[in-house]
């Protein structure tokens, strides 16, 4: 299954952006980033494509990373949560087209 440079990019934006998020204080790591291109490619794979697209990313991103980050007390304080800490980075890096 072919990852497209664009989507593997995109794939390395969205796990730095958890290494650079004042909410998380330990964001995912660069197994974290292989492990979602992994999946990405199963997903592409079983939904009878041999190429990937960002919509696969950003259906796995939540899944993939919501137990690989930790959250900042600040976060956790005012009761948010990964799954919605991810989301509000999804929301704000752009996908290729």
């Amino acid at each position: 299954i072919t990852l497209d440079d664009d989507i593997l990019a995109y794939i390395l934006r969205l796990v730095r952006a958890t290494r650079t998020n004042s909410e998380i204080s330990f964001g995912a790591s660069t197994r974290a980033a292989d492990a979602l291109a992994s999946a990405t490619r199963a997903m592409a794979a079983l939904n009878g494509r041999d190429f990937a697209i960002p919509d696969d990313v950003k259906r796995l991103y939540v899944p993939a990373l919501r137990h690989r980050i930790v959250l900042g007390p600040t976060a956790e304080i005012e009761g948010r949560n990964s799954v919605q800490i991810l989301e509000n980075i999804l929301d704000q890096i752009e996908a290729p087209r």
